[in-house]
């Protein structure tokens, strides 16, 4: 007999008259139903048709009240399934598992359309029709339905022996028999379900797929995206499914080398999930994320060293304590017991001491004497223990390494003395080594300290000017300084070998500028003719030397227009102007001296590389003039922040010329032009008609995110029912004509207007003041009706007004808004304006944090009630219904998030 919702006991599932669907069902797991092809698998594995037979069990198996199944918007979900598979798993035999494998394998190895997609429009792949046959519902059901075969074999006691475990392992075979990039990204979220299904055949899985050539995880890897909208890293599951193994020790080393193939494919990318990352944190020394013990882990080290060298020195770098290490920890098997109940783990610190010692010696060991592996130990000395410590320094005091080239030794002793004089130079923090350890650091660094200054200085014009500064509070002086040791430097290079070996050290600088800078204080005509022009050219570094040594020069005032340019050619002349200071006396040079072909300069010349102390206004007409709009809007918000007087004419220029420019998508400085439309509409000068297309062309800027709006275009529409009208025209067909597609000019200016009604914060009355014309809304409303019903725009207009409706006044009397307002979303014939009304109510929420427990959709649903009982007493009963209607949407909305976050049992 039925349990009634009235009885406490639960219910006998083994003995229940629909034991045997449940039993079946139990193995699929979830679906959604108004999915055609889940409901036809289904009928495939039950032998009954799916809404005639099955849907009327269990809907009355759903009225129990401990019941497994959950129903919503017709998503079927069966809870507590490893309980459940325990009491019916005699009820499930081989037939049914032989049909279950051919189905399983028949969904799971469907390619998601998705891919067909360029990776930047995955993201609507709905949208493209780009949508898998079956739904993410039920392949979760049928993987995590294999985990339970897999792991949970002993159940199915009326199989043949073996028979579950075999279906588990046969089924994952056959799905990734043929396994290419696609289906691999196709599986990513299941993967850590499948490989729990069966082990040893998932590594064999993706042993497989790293043997083939070309390998699928490469193209994987590649589809990476960046984050944001389509950003998708297609490798988490497959990390996390071998995380999930790793836990097990029978299958560490396996995962590992396995871990360490794919992170020498890995190129690298924006996301944290990474192979080495994985590796890394399943072997922590101080949280290791597997049950194996350390003999079993110190295998896997030595294996992945032996196999895969390369990864086994930045897995062993990663394993050195770190005064910063933190961990999320790996992904936890959930369907096997590999874990047991309450186990934390629990390293002592002898057994924390023991991993160190071993990562460290090990390191040192596999370093060797390979120059580049020592100088990534040498950052790491404060990490090793003693043993290693003493090891190292042994090695690098060694005659094979003390007896390298000076060319070969320099990044090795460069990073040494970097390492040293960080650690004196804050002598009070704790992570400083003593003086008992720091000593011999130092000393065998000297001995590895260059002869050649050319190596010596090297540092000296390649780091951040902080690290070379001498402990001194006083800034300038710690400038002059440092100025003062590279003017030093560079007049020793001089001296050993002459311009040449400085050009050498600029070859190896990582800030030539400053080796320019320095030459220049110790220059005579001498240098400037060796230098000049044949170092005037276009690569980074010696343009970069010629800009610091020219600019400290010239500050001799006359230099530049001594130099004996006669048998220059205009190139040069050209790279000589752009070293110069973006001035008023360049500019007047340019014209002197290239007459006619001054666009070379102002073609190539770097705006805002030096800060013109004059009038800006005749460069930026000449960066306008030589089609470079986006360079004299950087000129022009230099002056915005000088405070210096805009010319508000040429402003507007700069603006929609770099609006129509093809190079202004990579150029333009979006902040930049922000902040001047936003002095444009403060200013009571600037033209209206001139406001207006600058707004429109720079429309998709003002949504708000950069604290400006389209205020012109608004207010345009609020205040001109033509207007309105006129941008409903070009974003939406008239219903009474038939018109082909539009062109593609035409599709973007639609997509500007669609982007301004969307963004619409203006409600035709309002007024600046905050007060509210209602004769200017009604008149305006009407004239509206009248142009949209004789041009076939009505119905949609009516939404878009309903929309920008949710922005007006409340009413003076204290209702929450505007009576005449009211009114007119009140009126019988309103039903589109109201809709748009829900519709701006529902959007101006935006994107919000999902609160688990639906709190602040319950507080929208009470505030949307009491709206609607407020403006009901006032009379307007229609708009109450539509905000009711709202309330209950916000209601539902609060049920569905508290049950998608509910913690599934079983």
């Amino acid at each position: 007999m039925l349990k009634t919702p009235f009885d406490s006991a639960k219910t006998d599932w083994q003995q229940h008259k629909h034991a045997a669907d449940l039993a079946l069902l139990l193995l699929i797991g979830s679906w959604n139903e108004k999915k055609e092809a889940d409901t036809s698998v289904i009928s495939q594995i039950t032998g009954q048709n799916y809404h005639s037979d099955l849907v009327p069990k269990i809907q009355e198996l759903l009225q129990l009240p401990d019941s497994p199944f959950t129903l919503h918007n017709g998503i079927w979900k069966i809870s507590e399934r490893v309980d459940l598979w325990e009491q019916l798993g005699s009820r499930i035999f081989d037939q049914h598992l032989d049909i279950l494998k051919e189905c399983v394998v028949s969904v799971l190895t469907e390619r998601d359309p998705s891919f067909e997609l360029p990776r930047k429009d995955r993201f609507a792949a709905s949208i493209y029709g780009k949508t898998p046959q079956w739904s993410p519902l039920l392949k979760k059901g049928f993987a995590e339905g294999l985990a339970l075969l897999g792991s949970h074999p002993s159940t199915l006691n009326n199989c043949s022996h073996g028979k579950a475990e075999t279906t588990a392992v046969l089924t994952i075979r056959d799905i990734f028999a043929d396994a290419d990039w696609v289906l691999w990204g196709s599986l990513n979220n299941l993967l850590p379900v499948l490989a729990e299904a069966a082990p040893g055949e998932f590594l064999d899985a993706v042993k497989n797929s790293l043997s083939l050539s070309p390998c699928p995880f490469d193209e994987l890897f590649a589809q990476e995206g960046s984050g944001g909208i389509g950003g998708t890293n297609y490798m988490t599951g497959l990390l996390w499914a071998l995380e999930t193994l790793a836990w097990d020790a029978d299958y560490l080393i396996r995962v590992c080398v396995l871990l360490g193939e794919l992170a020498i494919l890995d190129p690298g990318g924006n996301w944290g999930n990474r192979p080495g990352n994985s590796l890394s944190t399943i072997l922590l020394p101080w949280h290791p994320q597997t049950l194996a013990p350390f003999e079993k882990r110190k295998a896997a080290v030595k294996t992945l060293c032996n196999e895969l060298p390369d990864i086994g020195w930045k897995l062993l770098l990663g394993l050195l304590p770190s005064q910063h290490s933190m961990s999320m920890g790996c992904h936890k098997p959930a369907w096997r017991n590999s874990i047991p109940d309450g186990w934390k783990p629990k390293i002592t610190g002898q057994e924390y001491q023991e991993q160190i010692s071993f990562y460290s010696e090990q390191a040192v060991a596999l370093a060797g004497y390979d120059i580049d592996r020592l100088i990534d130990l040498a950052d790491n000395f404060d990490k090793l223990t003693k043993l290693s410590f003493d090891q190292l320094l042994e090695v690098l005091s060694s005659d094979t390494i003390v007896g390298l080239p000076e060319e070969t030794q320099y990044p090795l002793w460069d990073k040494l003395r970097k390492f040293t004089s960080k650690h004196r130079r804050y002598p009070d923090a704790k992570w400083v080594l003593s003086d008992e350890l720091l000593v011999p650091i130092e000393e065998a660094t000297s001995k590895l300290a260059p002869s050649n200054p050319l190596y010596r200085y090297q540092h000296l014009f390649s780091g951040s000017d902080f690290d070379l500064y001498e402990k001194n509070d006083n800034r300038e002086e710690r400038r002059n300084k440092l100025s003062e040791r590279r003017q030093q430097a560079v007049e020793e290079v001089l001296k050993s070998g002459g311009i040449q070996t400085v050009i050498r050290l600029v070859e190896h600088a990582t800030f030539p500028v400053h080796i320019g800078i320095a030459l220049a204080a110790i220059a005579d005509e001498e240098i400037d003719q060796f230098l000049l022009p044949k170092y005037l050219q276009e690569s980074s570094s010696l343009s970069s030397f010629a800009s610091g040594y020219i600019r400290t020069r010239h500050e001799n005032q006359g230099w530049v227009d001594g130099l004996d340019k006669s048998d220059w050619s205009k190139k040069q002349v050209v790279q000589l102007l752009l070293c110069l200071p973006f001035n008023r006396e360049t500019w007047k040079r340019t014209v002197d001296w290239l007459c006619d072909e001054e666009r070379e300069y102002w073609l190539h010349v770097n705006e805002s590389q030096y800060l013109a102390d004059d009038d800006w206004k005749i460069a930026i007409d000449k960066l306008l003039g030589y089609d470079r709009p986006c360079a004299a809007i950087n000129c022009l918000e230099e002056m915005l922040q000088e405070k210096q007087p805009i010319d508000l004419e040429q402003c507007v220029k700069a603006l929609l010329a770099a609006s129509s420019s093809s190079k202004a998508a990579h150029q333009l400085n979006y902040h930049h032009a922000a902040e001047l439309i936003e002095m444009l509409q403060k200013s009571s000068e600037v033209n209206s008609d001139d406001l207006f297309k600058v707004e429109w062309a720079y429309l998709p800027l003002l949504d708000g995110h950069h604290g400006i709006l389209p205020k012109t275009l608004e207010n345009n529409l609020a205040n001109h029912s033509e207007s309105f009208y006129q941008i409903i025209q070009l974003v939406y067909r008239s219903t009474n004509s038939d018109e082909d597609d539009p062109a593609e000019q035409e599709k973007n200016i639609a997509q500007n207007a669609w982007r301004l009604l969307e963004n619409w914060r203006t409600p035709p009355g309002m007024q600046e003041d905050g007060s509210f014309d209602k004769d200017h809304f009604s008149n305006w409303l009407k004239q509206v009706k009248e142009l949209c019903t004789e041009s076939g725009h009505l119905k949609v207009a009516l939404i878009h007004i309903g929309e920008v409706l949710i922005h007006c006044p409340p009413n003076p009397s204290g209702l929450w808004i505007n009576s005449t307002v009211a009114a007119v979303l009140n009126a019988k014939d309103a039903d589109k304006i109201r809709d748009g009304f829900s519709i701006g109510i529902h959007n101006s929420r935006g994107v919000q944090y999902v609160d688990p427990t639906g709190k602040p959709e319950r507080e929208l649903a009470k505030k949307y009630r009491q709206q609607a009982e407020d403006i009901e007493n006032a009379g307007y009963h229609r708009l109450a219904v539509t905000l009711r209607n709202l309330a209950k949407s916000y209601d539902r909305d609060a049920e569905r998030i508290i049950k998608e976050h509910a913690v599934p049992q079983g």
